[in-house]
């Protein structure tokens, strides 16, 4: 099993996300260049954070063109699993390995606080280990994460439970107050059809620690590393077998 890292100019979380798979999870973990269509035997791709190529036209509207990203979409249809963070998400979204589009903050205000997010199904690679309704706290930090779709769109990731998560209050409420950017029907994350591309505004690889103020970010990334194993050696994992003694769920 091996993880892969992209690094695009103006990425600022590869390095966040490269240590919860190398120190956390201890996992290999390579980091992929913009430049290289080169994927180095990776069994999963997280693109990660920041400002790739400065968000210039708009966000991910230029990553979508590196080489990098045609290997990632072949690897994608293949069925390879791949994770989009804040600025990833925008990217996969360009890229069209995901739906809709990543729009400004209502309010036009950058925004970077906790917030918490609702579980809307455990079906995927990257939330199997949680249960439908699980509420997860996360820090955003972003000023295009209002995510928005057409109504044919919407009605798909509905009937497919393709939403992952909402933005919803601690007890778990979807309200337009828990809503820190405008996004339709408080939607946080989504998955591809196929259910191996997520794509989440919220900072898993920055709540994967109890010291940056939450743990369960974590969840995530231990979930896509008991699918693998369940793919590639022969039997899934409980995630109870992945956490350290001092981790508790």
């Amino acid at each position: 099993m091996k993880f892969g890292v992209l690094v695009f100019p103006g990425s600022n979380c590869d390095h966040d996300t490269y240590n919860v798979v190398e120190s956390l999870l201890h996992v290999p973990v390579t980091y992929l260049w913009h430049a290289s269509e080169d994927l180095q035997g990776c069994d999963a791709i997280l693109v990660p954070g920041g400002f790739a190529y400065g968000d210039y036209l708009r966000t991910g509207a230029i990553a979508k063109f590196a080489p990098v990203m045609q290997s990632v979409a072949k690897f994608a249809k293949n069925g390879g699993l791949v994770l989009g963070i804040c600025n990833g998400f925008q990217i996969l979204c360009e890229a069209g390995l995901l739906p809709g589009t990543l729009m400004r903050n209502r309010g036009q205000q950058y925004i970077c606080k906790q917030v918490h997010l609702r579980t809307e199904t455990a079906e995927s690679p990257f939330t199997h280990t949680l249960s439908e309704g699980q509420v997860l706290r996360m820090p955003i930090g972003h000023m295009e994460g209002n995510y928005f779709c057409d109504d044919a769109t919407l009605k798909a990731l509905q009937d497919q439970d393709r939403i992952a998560f909402r933005y919803a209050t601690r007890a778990g409420e979807v309200t337009d107050a828990a809503n820190p950017n405008g996004s339709l029907e408080n939607i946080a994350g989504v998955l591809n059809e196929g259910r191996n591309v997520l794509g989440l505004m919220p900072h898993p690889d920055r709540s994967s620690e109890a010291l940056l103020g939450s743990s369960d970010g974590l969840a995530l990334f231990q979930a896509m590393a008991a699918s693998l194993k369940g793919t590639f050696g022969g039997q899934v994992l409980e995630v109870k077998e992945l956490l350290t003694p001092t981790q508790t769920w």
